[in-house]
């Protein structure tokens, strides 16, 4: 069930960060809203999984899980182009949670 949490608290971390930018400094109620709750949500997720999982490891995965997704938000939906350095800061990321999830013992209690 953690890891059930984990996805939520991604996705409601990478949709309100997703509206930081359409809310206008929280001038426009509907995309506020999406951003506070979002939040809210993400972070209420994450307190249920480091019940579970160790903070360090949940961090990591979230962190990395949410720039990855943000980045392609940013890409496709803002029409804000990855560069070269950026594709390859990303793939670091990946091979990182990669690492992570295949060879570390963090995520094990």
């Amino acid at each position: 069930m953690a890891y059930f949490y984990l996805f939520l608290a991604i996705l409601a971390e990478v949709s309100a960060t997703s509206a930081l930018k359409a809310c206008d400094s929280f001038t426009r109620p509907l995309p506020s809203l999406i951003v506070l709750a979002g939040y809210g949500i993400s972070f209420y997720a994450l307190s249920l999984v480091v019940r579970v999982l160790p903070l360090g490891y949940v961090y990591a995965l979230w962190c990395g899980f949410g720039i990855i997704i943000i980045a392609g938000v940013g890409c496709f939906y803002y029409r804000q182009p990855v560069d070269t350095a950026g594709l390859f800061g990303i793939g670091l990321i990946i091979l990182g949670v990669a690492v992570l999830n295949l060879f570390s013992k963090m995520g094990v209690r």
